[in-house]
């Protein structure tokens, strides 16, 4: 039973299964194509609506133009797109934004921007599909080349402050895309870079790492103009981190757009269909004029400033204060008020005047900032501050003589921005005046600020003005300071940069070689931004062929009515032979003209009459036309000659005939007409070959061109190394400088350390001085002087070292024959010595103290010791016994205070020790 049950359980299950098969199977089956698409777009069903994407994108395709009724339907309900755009299917939204996509290419309607953009955003670049975000990307690149960039970036910036991250990462990522494909030349990043902080301060990574790509798209167009804009409202590491980005990009060229407005498109078309061989180098000039306006500074980014407003209420009231601090203060806050990039004209000439009148302060501190105050005004009011450059720009020029390196820089700086606001011309007359200044300082910051002025402008001076430059310059070339002749030579070869070699050519003839070379050199490594002076130098040739027109268009015909080709001749050959029109001018016409019927010779003296009339006015051109001919024609009577004298040129074509001469090209028409062989072939050839030549002049440029960058690289290399080689030598000698003042330190510390110890010992010889003073405390005076006079071969018990002759051991002893051998010498000795004798030794110490019984015979043993009685030695010795006698019976022995009196000796060896070594 139960496995019946399960069989027929089985079967029951496999109908049911079978049944919703064939039901689905057969809903598959049915066709929806016959629905119209804006039904499909709209069903219930997601493949049906797939479906009719598919067929509306190629339905699109096969249209003829922008006005086929295929379009019609979703321009009445432009709800359908948003729809399409914003399926819930991923599969459909991807086919629904192709098909938007193509309705855009080829229906070229922007109509459905309003509704589409934000579902695109939320929808299309946020999808996890690859080929859906990059169809939603094209559809807003679709949308901006339409039309314009503006609705599409005003409908995108909404989407950065949205509540998730995705959606603000995937907004910022487009406009990343759109920078890059258009440039800020057609997208105007203002409005994005006003929101870029508040995308940095983000918490999502994503958002600001996609904020970083921004930014560093936004940077190869702008460069440091957009740092202004919102670089101070970042955070440090965050402005670190993107000077890291900006330093790859820095390596790179200039970026160039990649797609193209429509209606750029067309102009391009146009120029293109309408433009001819010759207008190669117009179109390559207008791309140059297209790409410089790409360089985009703060001032176009920012938004004008009513800075007159903030300006403070008692400025001028400071400004005319005695006080230095006051006025500088003044200008300090003037200088916080208009420092911004753009400011709003407004009545600024009092604080102009007020300027110019601190160009003349005393004070150099309050000179620089009224300095850099003119430079952020002028930069920040641009053309409007034109009508203030005669009131800044003398006082100025005039400050020059200042001759501290940071003032000159300042003031060169606001000069520069003056300039920027007005032209060369404007400010030519006042340079070329303090060009002359007696000062030469002024004359060469002058200098300096004029070459600046030629490299910057984009105006071509006129002749009269560069004659004027070029003149003041050759002046400065016979200066005696060397910068001043480097500075005209560089304004000559700037000018020559401007005004090609040709044109310069007349003010160099009176140099000698060596200034020429070094003119030749500023040339090559000058770089201008006027190029438009080679231009008008085209013009002379066009009127040449105007006046050829009507020199062959008028004569012509009212002389020659029959034959058109040989009136040519007629009147381009007396160039060749202007020297016989007086001999034969009314019958020679008649006999070349006699050939033909008659009827036609009242036309050539018509002709005739006709133009000696115009000979007065016109010239003798047209008598000239008819004398060659008549003597050509007169030995020969036929026409075959006439060919022959047309400067022989015969069958040889235009390939033998020089191309450089100017005369004979007018002349090769009067050959052109009767020769056979000058045909269209041989004009298109002479076309070629100009051609050729303009080819070959434009390669040249281009050389010469990069040689100069090539030159200039050099240049800058080697002031470079120079600047190295000059660190290094600076550094040495500075560490040279170093190692002198360490030794001039080492031996002022050896000096100062010997000061002291002679200070130390002048103390020590004042406290002994202090100490003999004092008598309780000093030994007797016998006592130290025996103790100096004390015979070296005793002990210290008193015992005499054997072989040692020695005073007697009693307490008032007497010398010995050797002990007075030992302390007393000649006076030859005494002097070779340097010593004291006896006599002066008894007056500076007593003698130790004698015995009262002192015996003449120790006397004799002293006098038989030195030589004899009379000699003074035994005198002073008698003399010295007397005294000492006298001391022993006035005071006592020396026993009483034995260690004492040792050191007491000591001192006064160690005293006499030092007074030697001061004496040597």
């Amino acid at each position: 039973m139960r496995q019946l049950t399960r069989r027929i359980i089985a079967t029951l299950g496999l109908r049911s299964i079978n049944s919703r098969v064939l039901g689905k199977m057969a809903d598959q089956e049915e066709d929806f194509s016959s629905l119209p698409l804006p039904d499909r777009f709209v069903h219930k069903n997601w493949k049906v609506r797939k479906q009719g994407y598919e067929d509306s994108a190629k339905e699109f395709e096969r249209t003829p133009d922008e006005s086929d009724p295929a379009f019609k339907p979703f321009l009445l309900d432009t709800g359908l797109w948003k729809g399409a755009v914003a399926d819930s299917n991923v599969a459909a939204q991807q086919e629904g934004i192709n098909a938007l996509c193509s309705f855009l290419k080829y229906g070229g309607i922007q109509a459905t921007r309003n509704v589409t953009i934000s579902p695109i955003v939320e929808k299309g670049l946020s999808s996890t599909r690859a080929a859906t975000k990059q169809s939603a990307l094209e559809a807003l690149l679709l949308y901006i080349e339409l039309d314009k960039a503006d609705p599409i970036i005003e409908d995108l910036i909404p989407h950065l402050s949205h509540k998730q991250p995705k959606i603000i990462a995937a907004a910022l990522s487009a406009l990343t895309s759109i920078y890059h494909a258009y440039g800020c030349k057609v997208v105007d990043p203002k409005q994005v870079l006003k929101a870029l902080p508040k995308v940095f301060g983000h918490a999502d990574k994503n958002v600001r790492a996609e904020a970083s790509h921004l930014v560093v798209e936004l940077y190869r167009w702008l460069r440091e103009a957009m740092k202004p804009m919102f670089w101070g409202e970042l955070k440090p590491v965050q402005q670190q981190d993107l000077e890291k980005l900006f330093e790859a990009v820095k390596q790179e060229p200039a970026p160039k757009q990649e797609r193209f407005l429509r209606s750029q498109q067309a102009a391009m078309a146009l120029s293109t269909g309408g433009g001819g061989t010759g207008e190669d180098g117009g179109g390559g000039d207008g791309e140059e004029v297209d790409e410089e306006p790409v360089e985009v500074d703060a001032f176009d980014l920012a938004e004008p400033v009513n800075a007159f407003s903030k300006v403070p209420q008692d400025l001028h009231e400071n400004l005319a204060s005695t006080k230095w601090k006051d006025r500088k203060d003044a200008l300090d806050a003037l200088y916080a008020v208009i420092n911004v990039p753009r400011i709003k004209d407004g009545p600024f000439d009092e604080i102009v005047r007020a300027l110019a009148k601190c160009m003349k302060d005393a004070n150099i501190a309050v000179v620089t900032v009224a300095a850099i105050c003119v430079d952020v005004l002028a930069k920040g009011l641009r053309k409007g501050f034109g009508k203030y450059r005669s009131l800044v720009m003398a006082p100025i020029m005039e400050k020059f003589k200042e001759k501290k390196q940071s003032v000159a820089d300042a003031l060169g700086q606001a000069l520069d921005s003056v300039f920027a606001s007005t032209s060369l011309t404007d400010c030519l007359d006042e340079i070329l005046e303090f060009l002359k200044h007696k000062n030469p300082q002024v004359k060469l910051e002058t200098l300096k600020f004029l070459i600046r002025c030629l490299k910057n402008t984009r105006d071509a001076p006129s002749k009269p003005e560069t004659k004027s430059m070029a003149d003041a310059a050759t002046k400065l070339l016979t200066e005696s300071s060397e910068v001043t002749r480097s500075g005209g030579a560089e304004i000559l070869g700037t000018l020559m940069k401007i005004m090609s070699e040709r044109a310069m050519n007349p003010y160099l003839d009176g140099l000698d070689e060596i200034r020429k070379t070094k003119i030749k050199e500023y040339f090559e490594a000058a770089e201008v931004k006027a190029k438009d002076k080679p231009k008008p130098v085209a013009a002379p040739p066009k009127a040449a062929p105007s006046g050829q027109k009507k020199v062959v268009g008028k004569r012509p015909a009212t002389a020659v009515k029959k034959s058109a080709p040989t009136p040519a001749p007629h009147i381009e050959e007396p160039a060749s032979a202007p020297l016989h029109p007086k001999p034969t001018s009314g019958r020679s016409i008649p006999s070349k003209l006699g050939g033909p019927p008659k009827s036609g010779l009242a036309a050539p003296s018509g002709g005739l009459k006709l133009q000696k009339k115009l000979t007065g006015p016109g010239g003798a051109a047209p008598s000239h036309t008819s004398s060659p001919m008549r003597n050509a024609s007169t030995p020969t009577h036929e026409d075959e000659p006439v060919p022959a004298p047309k400067f022989g040129l015969g069958g040889r074509g235009l390939a033998g005939r020089p191309l450089g001469k100017p005369p004979p090209t007018p002349a090769e028409p009067s050959a052109r007409g009767p020769s056979p062989g000058l045909t269209a072939a041989e004009r298109a050839e002479l076309e070629d070959l100009r051609a050729e030549k303009d080819r070959l002049q434009r390669t040249n440029e281009d050389l010469r061109g990069e040689r100069s960058k090539l030159s200039s690289q050099i240049h800058e290399l080697q002031n470079h190394n120079a600047q190295l080689i000059e660190d290094h030598t600076r550094d040495v000698l500075s560490i040279k400088a170093k190692e002198t003042q360490l030794v001039r330190a080492r031996s002022d510390a050896e000096a100062a350390e010997q000061t002291v110890q002679k200070q130390q010992r002048e103390l020590e010889r004042v406290r002994r001085e202090l100490g003999r003073a004092v008598p309780t405390t000093s030994p007797a005076r016998g006592e130290v002087s025996d103790q100096i006079y004390r015979d070296p071969g005793t002990n210290g018990n008193g015992h005499q070292h054997p072989g040692v002759t020695r005073f007697d051991s009693a307490p008032a002893g007497v010398y010995s024959a050797r002990g007075a051998r030992n302390y007393i010498s000649s006076p030859s000795e005494e002097k070779e010595n340097g010593s004291l004798d006896l006599t002066q030794r008894n007056k500076t110490s007593p003698p130790p103290p004698l015995n009262k019984g002192v015996t003449s015979s120790t006397t004799a043993t002293a006098t038989t010791a030195t030589g004899g009685s009379g000699s003074p030695t035994v005198d002073r010795g008698g003399a010295r016994t007397k005294r000492d006698n006298g001391g022993a019976a006035d005071g006592g022995g020396t026993n009483g205070e034995p260690v004492e009196s040792w050191k007491r000796a000591a001192e006064v060896t160690s005293q006499l020790k030092a007074r030697i070594e001061q004496m040597k």
